[in-house]
């Protein structure tokens, strides 16, 4: 019995299944890249263990009310706050458009029309009549669905997804920045008020020592080269006062910017000098930073944004089947003749209402352009190891950030412990030569000197506090802080399965 050949569409099939066979295998996107994370941070200060609502609004652990205000306003009326929810809102309603484009496309069409006609020459007595009202209407829906056997369809929302969430955490980055900026600038503007009160100390001291300086020269008490000298350390310190007063004014411009208030109102922003203590560092592990960090985040779902790209690619030479099902209504208002028996014939107005419903499908199979399309998997591909190159070096860069600001932290509380402890000592030698001044026991110059050593060292601790201060901001923006993770971090998931100690 001779054995039976497939049917040509049975043939037609499975050669397409054997051609598809090898961009099967290569329609597989690429894993996450693995990055190897560090156990825990080396000399970090990280005696608190901090929830993460406390790290999402750190400013408020300095207990400074001015601060925590400008971090309100800024949040409110500031540019870049402003311009990050309008794009929040873009990137929520182009998610939203992309996933719709990949459900059941359709749209209902109409007309309708109204004709008179007449007829020229036609006898009274025809048959076939041509003069009167022709009405005519139509309405058709029609639908074309696309069978997702593929998982075309899957991949494109899940690209869409990812788009949208690489928006988000790139407008939370936005958010923290800006947090962080503000405090770095008040903390800037508060220590240049320290810095300009001492200075202005300063020149009083110099000037003082300069009046001193040109008597004992007029009385041949003293060298007239110390005039010169004591001058020249006068005119440095004007000339520093000068500076910092000039300084103290753009910061104070600057932080009315950068919170969206009128420049207008600078006179408005009180500034007292206070400079709060350091707090504690939050107790953090590196493979922390792929959940907190919105930049690690957003380079996480760009990478997963791009391997979808890449795998939507290698789909692309597999067929598209598609259905498309439809429904009709159509109405036709004509003169007609109509008999009326046995023998009566009349010229009336006929109507003829058709309904109807069709179901059709479509297959489109690339055939000339499968090596365009693999060219550009390829390239896609390309593109996904790059994406994959920059998510590692965003994780490796951020864990530097955050372990640099922690050791720049530890310095400066040991630095500031040592210039406190210094600035005690010289408060208390010139309490002393002060009071052997006040009895008659040192001259006015000795004391001045004397006063002139403790505020140099005064202005020092002042300068490194703010430093420190400013590396403490640094550090919990490093540390991801700054934006509301503890409220949404999650409903995104969390970056770690991309990260500390395998991947996938």
């Amino acid at each position: 019995m001779p054995r039976r050949r497939p049917a040509a569409p049975q043939r037609g099939l499975a050669l397409l299944a054997v051609l598809a066979l090898p961009t099967i295998a290569g329609a597989r996107p690429e894993p996450p890249p693995r990055v190897d994370m560090p156990a825990a941070y080396v000399g970090g200060s990280m005696s608190a263990v901090l929830p993460p609502a406390a790290l999402d609004q750190w400013w408020r652990l300095f207990g400074d009310p001015t601060l925590d205000a400008l971090e309100d306003e800024a949040f409110r009326t500031a540019p870049d706050a402003l311009t990050a929810g309008a794009r929040l809102v873009e990137a929520r309603e182009t998610r939203g458009a992309q996933i719709a484009a990949t459900n059941p496309a359709g749209s209902i069409t109409g007309n309708a029309s109204h004709q008179q006609s007449y007829g020229i020459g036609v006898p009274a007595n025809d048959l076939n009549p041509t003069s009167g009202v022709t009405e005519q209407a139509n309405g058709n829906f029609n639908v074309s669905w696309e069978l997702d056997l593929f998982g075309r369809l899957k991949t494109q929302r899940r690209i869409a997804r990812a788009d949208s969430a690489e928006a988000r955490f790139n407008v939370e980055g936005i958010r923290a920045s800006l947090a962080a900026n503000v405090a770095d600038q008040y903390f800037l503007a508060q220590g240049l008020v320290l810095q300009l009160e001492d200075s202005r100390q300063t020149l009083r001291i110099d000037n003082d020592l300069l009046q001193i300086s040109r008597r004992k020269a007029a009385a041949g008490a003293g060298p007239t080269n110390d005039v010169d000298r004591v001058g020249a350390q006068a005119s440095q310190a004007e000339s520093q006062v000068t500076s910092l007063q000039a300084q103290l004014d753009d910061a104070r411009r600057q932080l009315l910017i950068l919170v969206g208030r009128d420049l207008r109102g600078v006179d408005d922003l009180a500034l007292t000098g206070a400079t709060p203590d350091v707090p504690a560092l939050p107790h953090a592990l590196p493979s922390e930073l792929l959940a907190r960090r919105p930049d690690i985040r957003q380079a996480e779902y760009q990478l997963q944004a791009q391997l979808g790209t890449a795998h939507l690619a290698h789909l692309a030479i597999f067929p598209t089947f598609t259905l498309l099902p439809g429904l009709g209504l159509s109405s036709i208002s004509a003169p007609g003749v109509g008999f009326i028996p046995p023998t009566t014939l009349i010229t009336q107005q006929q109507t003829t209402t058709t309904g109807f419903w069709t179901i059709a499908g479509g297959v489109s199979q690339p055939t000339l352009d499968i090596p365009k399309l693999l060219y550009q998997a390829k390239a896609e591909d390309a593109r996904s190891r790059q994406a994959a190159i920059a998510y590692q070096s965003t994780v490796r860069n951020a864990f530097g950030e955050a372990q640099n600001a922690m050791t720049d932290v530890v310095a400066g509380e040991r630095a500031v412990n040592l210039l406190t402890e210094a600035e005690a000592r010289a408060h208390r030698a010139y309490d002393g030569v002060r009071r052997g001044y006040d009895h008659g026991l040192d001259d006015l110059t000795t004391t001045l000197t004397e006063e002139q050593s403790w505020r140099v060292i005064r202005l020092a601790l002042t300068v490194r506090r703010v430093q420190t201060l400013r590396s403490a901001v640094q550090s919990y923006k490093a540390l991801g802080g700054g934006w509301a993770y503890a409220s949404s971090g999650a409903s995104l998931g969390t970056g770690a399965a991309m990260g500390a100690g395998g991947g996938r």
